[in-house]
C-alpha cells in the first residue's frame, strides 16, 4: 500500500523543466531532460527518476562537472552510422538527438548505429531503446559509467554498472524491454535505499577487506574511495555463482561505449581529478536501431515476439507463485497504476522540491504541503 503523497505528472514535469531552465538548460532541452526523468518514474524505476533530479543533475551543474548547454558535435557520419561528441553537456539531450538521427537512418537503410563520447548520465537506458520501439523498431543501447563493478576474482571497482538494454516491439500493449545493470545491483538503487534509510542486502557489495557491508550510506562512500565494489551479475568475488557472466557483459558495454566513440573508459570516468577536485565524467554511450520491415515485416515480427512473450507467461509456475512476467510488463503495470495518480515522492524528495522552488522563487504549491 503506497503511503507517500503523489505529485501530478503535469506538475512534476513542468517543475523539473522550469528548474532545469533556471539552471541554464535551454527550454527545449529542459523538456527532454524532464521527460526522461518522468519516464523512469512512470515505469516505477524510482532509482532514476525525480530522486536523482537534484543530486545527479543539478548538483553536478553547480559543481561544474555537467554543462547545462549541450554543444553536440557530429564527429563522423555515414548513411548508417553517427559518432558524436557531447562536450560534457546533458547526456539526455545528446542521446535524444542521436537517436532521432539513427531512427531516420534505420527507416531508410534497415539498420543504424551510433556512439557518443564525452557525455554525461543519460537517464534510464530504456528511454532510448523505447524511442525505437515506439517507431516499430528494435532498440539497443549501453553506457559506461563511473567505476563500480569489480571483475570476477577481483575486489577493485573497475567498470561502471554498465546497462545493456533492449526494447523490442510486440503486438501487445507494451514492448519487451530488458533494462538492467550488469552489476548485481545498480548504484542508483543503493542511492535510493540510502535516501530511504534502508540497508543494502548482503552479498551485493564486495569489500576490499573481505567484510560484509550493508549500510547503504557507507557503501556509497566506499565506492567513491575505492574500498568497496559492486559484484557483477551472478555475484562475486569468485565464480561459484557464475558472476563471470555479468563481468563479461559489463566488459562488452565498457568496450563498445568507449571504443566505438573513441572515448574514455574505466578509471578515467570517476569524476574526480588526481588532486581530488571534481572533473568532467566523459562517459560514452552506444546505440543500435533495427527495422523489422527490412527482415520479415513489422506485423509478422511483432506477432512472433508477442507469441513468445505470451508462451513464457503461460508456462508452468513454480510452487507458491501464480504469475510469470516478461521484461517490460511490470513497468507497464506500474504505469497503469500511476498514470492517473502521478509520481509518489518520499520526504527527502519533498524537501528538495520545496527548497528548489523557494530558492528559484517559482510559483508552485505541491499537494504534500
Amino acid at each position: 500500500m503506497e503511503t507517500r503523497p503523489y505529485v501530478p505528472w503535469d506538475m512534476i514535469i513542468s517543475f523539473m523543466t522550469d528548474v532545469f531552465e533556471a539552471y541554464g538548460v535551454p527550454r527545449e532541452d529542459a523538456e527532454i531532460c524532464a521527460d526522461v526523468l518522468a519516464e523512469s518514474d512512470r515505469r516505477g524505476i524510482e532509482s532514476h527518476g525525480c530522486n536523482r533530479f537534484k543530486p545527479i543533475y543539478l548538483d553536478r551543474i553547480d559543481r561544474g562537472t555537467l554543462l547545462p548547454v549541450t554543444n553536440l558535435e557530429i564527429v563522423k557520419e555515414t548513411p548508417t552510422t553517427v559518432v558524436a561528441d557531447a562536450h560534457d553537456g546533458m547526456g539526455m539531450v545528446a542521446s535524444y538527438r542521436v537517436m532521432e538521427m539513427l531512427i531516420e537512418k534505420a527507416k531508410k537503410y534497415g539498420m543504424a548505429g551510433g556512439a557518443i563520447r564525452n557525455s554525461t548520465h543519460y537517464g534510464i537506458a530504456g528511454y532510448w531503446t523505447g524511442m525505437a520501439a515506439k517507431e516499430g523498431m528494435v532498440g539497443i543501447t549501453g553506457t559506461n559509467a563511473r567505476p563500480s563493478i569489480a571483475p570476477t576474482f577481483g575486489i577493485e571497482n573497475m567498470m561502471g554498472t554498465n546497462p545493456l538494454t533492449f526494447s523490442i516491439p510486440t503486438d501487445e500493449e507494451f514492448p519487451f524491454c530488458i533494462d538492467c545493470a550488469t552489476s548485481i545491483v545498480q548504484r542508483g538503487k543503493i542511492e535510493y535505499w540510502a535516501r530511504s534509510g534502508k540497508e543494502t542486502p548482503a552479498g551485493m557489495v564486495v569489500a576490499a577487506d573481505g567484510s560484509e557491508v550493508t549500510d547503504s550510506q557507507e557503501i556509497l562512500k566506499m565506492l567513491v574511495d575505492g574500498t568497496a565494489a559492486l559484484a557483477p551479475l551472478g555475484g562475486g568475488p569468485g565464480d561459484e555463482m557464475c558472476g563471470y557472466k555479468g563481468y563479461g557483459y559489463a566488459a562488452v558495454v565498457e568496450i563498445l561505449s568507449a571504443a566505438l566513440s573513441g572515448g574514455q573508459f574505466m578509471k578515467a570516468l570517476t569524476g574526480v581529478a588526481p588532486d581530488g577536485s571534481p572533473q568532467m565524467y566523459h562517459l560514452g554511450h552506444f546505440f543500435f536501431v533495427v527495422d523489422p520491415d527490412a527482415f520479415v515485416g513489422l506485423d509478422e515480427f511483432k506477432k512472433i515476439a508477442g507469441d513468445i512473450c505470451r508462451a513464457l507467461r503461460a508456462s508452468k509456475k513454480a510452487p507458491g507463485y501464480d504469475r510469470i512476467y516478461t521484461a517490460g510488463e511490470k513497468e507497464y503495470l506500474a504505469w497503469l497504476d500511476r498514470k492517473d495518480k502521478g509520481v509518489p515522492v518520499s520526504e527527502s524528495v519533498q524537501k528538495e522540491l520545496v527548497e528548489l522552488r523557494d530558492k528559484l522563487s517559482l510559483d508552485y504549491k505541491f499537494p504534500f504541503e
